[in-house]
């Protein structure tokens, strides 16, 4: 069975991390990898339901996020979790906790992102109309240490999945099409 491992994709919302994600998991998949998903929105609804917003229960939520990824990898599959995780000392943890994890983080300004919110929930969150909004009334901690930074606010996805795909080959997380 070929090694798993954990791709934590962390950005605000609207950066395009479940993008990127689905579209990884698809090559990864079409090279014969064996991949799960773990968005955050599905997690919200089906494992973590119940939770608010608050800093524990998104650590919380965080926490059960990276258990799941953690199974999963050390099984062989490629966990891939696509969730916010705005505070660093929770990613930070997870990556502690992993054997094998790359964390890849989507930068995109709150400028562009709210040019390209089609729900407008950053201009309501940044009229105060929405409590607890990451990157605006609540805190967004960028990682200083990501094994990739992909900036979705100047790059085209196709752009950013190549990037993606290169980096994971260059770092052995794959080769060849083959999981290391």
């Amino acid at each position: 069975m070929s090694e798993g491992f954990t791709l934590w994709f962390t950005g605000l919302s609207g950066a395009g991390k479940s993008t990127i994600a689905n579209l990884a998991a698809g090559e990864l998949r079409a090279r014969g990898h064996r991949v799960e998903i773990l968005d955050g929105d599905e997690v919200r609804t089906n494992l973590s339901k119940g939770l608010g917003f608050s800093k524990e229960d998104r650590d919380t939520n965080i926490r059960r996020i990276g258990y799941v990824c953690n199974l999963l990898a050390r099984n062989g599959v490629i966990a891939i979790s696509a969730a916010i995780s705005p505070y660093r000392e929770i990613r930070d943890e997870i990556r502690r906790n992993h054997a094998r994890f790359f964390e890849v983080y989507m930068k995109c300004s709150i400028e562009k992102l709210s040019e390209r919110d089609v729900k407008g929930l950053y201009k309501k969150a940044l009229a105060g109309e929405i409590k607890n909004f990451t990157g605006v009334s609540d805190p967004y901690e960028e990682p200083l240490n990501a094994e990739l930074v992909l900036n979705s606010g100047n790059e085209k996805v196709e752009e950013s999945l190549q990037k993606l795909l290169r980096t994971l080959e260059v770092a052995n997380y794959i080769r060849n099409g083959v999981v290391r």
